[in-house]
């Protein structure tokens, strides 16, 4: 019997929407107000999945210790009260946009948490910017997959 286990966190960062290769016009029309030369920041909220079989001795898919411990090391500790193009290297010469970062984080934990004790597999990674942004990243073997969802 395989279940999805998913676990929420939050954390804040800011960042600033610009891409070197493009002119100040380009960077304005692609990336509007995001592209204020002083930055702009989120509160996140990260939704971790994991899918795994149900442990028979804990009834549990993964120890909860476990998958916080890993998301506050590779994630929580890293991004936390960062601003994105400055503070994290792997942001050096990347624009630092929510699908980006949803992408970090799902690579991040994947190494992590794939194989680990129980069999419990890194399913999905979900990342809401705003209210009304989030997006949603699975790199499965079949391709890896990015979801835009956008509430109305």
């Amino acid at each position: 019997m395989m279940v999805s286990l998913t676990r929420r966190y939050r954390f804040s960062a800011s960042h600033r929407l610009h891409n070197e290769a493009l002119s100040a016009e380009e960077n304005s029309r692609v990336f509007g107000k995001c592209n204020s030369p002083y930055g702009h920041g989120h509160n996140y909220i990260v939704e971790v999945t994991v899918r795994g079989p149900v442990d028979a001795a804990t009834g549990m898919v993964m120890d909860l210790g476990m998958l916080d411990q890993a998301v506050e090391k590779e994630v929580l500790d890293r991004f936390d009260h960062t601003y994105l193009n400055l503070d994290v290297p792997n942001f050096q010469g990347k624009v630092p946009t929510t699908e980006n970062l949803c992408v970090e984080i799902y690579n991040l934990l994947c190494a992590k948490l794939d194989g680990g004790k129980g069999g419990a597999q890194l399913e999905k990674v979900r990342l809401e910017e705003t209210s009304s942004n989030s997006f949603e990243y699975s790199g499965t073997a079949a391709g890896a997959e990015l979801t835009h969802r956008e509430r109305k």
